[in-house]
Order: structure tokens, then sequence, then C-alpha cells
């Protein structure tokens, strides 16, 4: 197994790009495996890894259709269903909580009383 090759932070040469980069450009990496990675030295702390992709090899992203728009649709109102009332909450639950603020709410007083 070969290793990758490694540059510095902000040392990488043309050619190269993170998923973010090629996000940002229309790409996406497209199966291709990971071509080289940065580090970003930190004091007293492993560095920070980035892994980079060769742009040549990216590929379009793939267009939205109507079924994926329906899907996502779908999943983020269900983000927004409280499982203990079953009300839409007007925003998404955090996992955090795990219910919407008002039922989270009663549960801590019912706690600690």
């Amino acid at each position: 197994m070969a290793t990758l090759p490694v540059y510095r932070w902000r040392l990488a040469p043309d050619g190269y790009a993170t998923r973010r980069q090629l996000r940002a450009a229309g790409l996406r990496p497209g199966g291709q495996d990971v071509a080289a990675q940065l580090e970003r030295p930190r004091r007293r702390r492993p560095p920070l890894v980035a892994y980079l992709y060769r742009v040549d090899l990216a590929k379009p992203v793939r267009p939205m259709t109507p079924g994926r728009w329906a899907a996502l649709a779908k999943a983020n109102a269900a983000r927004r269903v409280c499982p203990r009332c079953q009300t839409d909450a007007g925003y998404v639950i955090p996992s955090s909580l795990g219910t919407c603020v008002p039922c989270n709410s009663l549960s801590s007083n019912a706690r600690s009383a």
C-alpha cells in the first residue's frame, strides 16, 4: 500500500481540493480514493487533517430530482414532530433534548419536584 503525500496547511499544489472545495465548484469525488492530505500543526495536540481529491477525476454533482426533493422534505418534516406530544414544533427538535421545548421543560419540572 502506498502512502499518501502530505502537504502543510495552505501549501497543497494545484489540482487538489477538499470535499468542500469540490462541492463549491459543483463537483463531487465520484468514487475516487483520497489522493493526498493536508496537515495543520497544533501545539500539544495532534495535527488537523484534511483529505484532498484530484480535481481532474472529480465528477459533476448529481442534480436533485423531484423524488429526492420530496424525500428530503418528508425527512425534514419528521424532524419537526415531537415524539412525546406528536405535534409539529415549528422548528427542528434538537437531538440533545429529544422532545420539543415545552415537553422537555415539563419533564425537567417533574424530575426536580
